[in-house]
């Protein structure tokens, strides 16, 4: 079964190789979709041999239903920038994709690895996320917020191998991806003013908890603690945008 791997870009200069090294030996061919780097992004994915498409950005899912369009292959493996595939989740989906599949969709954890880490933390967070699928079945949503996978009502699968996901650079990096990116929840928040005033005075503590604790970043040591503090502070700065725009 052939299988093509999508990616979406921004200044991912210092990123991109790694992650499509990984790749080369497991899928046939590699769609990078870059909405405008300016760091050579595009010319290090071309160099090693990547279809490289430019779109504007709209959105996460936007971009991602583009990239679906432009694989040659109705098999996808979809992949972040910041993301590389081990050797283990690399065989596994090798040896699944050496017959035909038995499902249309499989998720596989995103574990997060720290800056300046080459592996992740003991007892990491994780993503569990849809990210191999045949798109003849089912596709990302068109939502500019929520990356995800409509499965409808396919079955799903679970490979046991994981990516490393090296989500943020530093915490600087991190505070910037979440200001973006609680600026587009903020946008589509479906909400009632009064539900969101009645949230505010919580959001931060139970935030902290879920992350630091329930999530692990306890593991982390300090750094741990900045992260689940930023996060929260971000989620509840959220909120207030959210009034901001509502009431505008």
């Amino acid at each position: 079964m052939s299988l093509s791997a999508c990616i979406i870009t921004h200044n991912e200069g210092d990123r991109i190789e790694r992650c499509i090294l990984a790749l080369r030996d497991l899928v046939d061919e590699v769609v990078v979709v870059d909405c405008g780097s300016t760091d050579g992004t595009v010319g290090i994915a071309e160099s090693l041999g990547a279809r490289v498409f430019f779109r504007a950005w709209d959105g996460f899912g936007p971009q991602k239903r583009f990239a679906e369009d432009c694989a040659q292959n109705d098999w996808v493996l979809n992949i972040d920038a910041d993301e590389i595939v081990t050797p283990q989740l690399a065989r596994e989906i090798a040896t699944l994709m050496s017959t035909p599949p038995s499902l249309s969709a499989y998720r596989f954890r995103q574990v997060t690895v720290y800056p300046g880490h080459a592996s992740p933390r003991i007892w990491a967070d994780f993503h569990n996320y849809v990210r191999l699928y045949d798109r003849r079945r089912v596709r990302f949503r068109p939502s500019p917020v929520h990356d995800t996978v409509d499965t409808r009502d396919y079955p799903v699968g679970q490979l046991d191998g994981i990516a490393f996901h090296y989500s943020y650079r530093s915490l600087d990096h991190m505070r910037a991806k979440l200001e973006k990116y609680t600026d587009l929840q903020a946008k589509v928040l479906q909400k009632s003013r009064l539900s969101v005033f009645l949230r505010i005075p919580f959001e931060y503590p139970l935030l902290f908890f879920r992350y630091y604790v329930l999530r692990r970043h306890f593991t982390g040591g300090s750094f741990g603690f900045l992260v689940a503090h930023e996060i929260a502070k971000a989620r509840h700065r959220r909120l207030l945008k959210f009034l901001r725009e509502s009431g505008t």
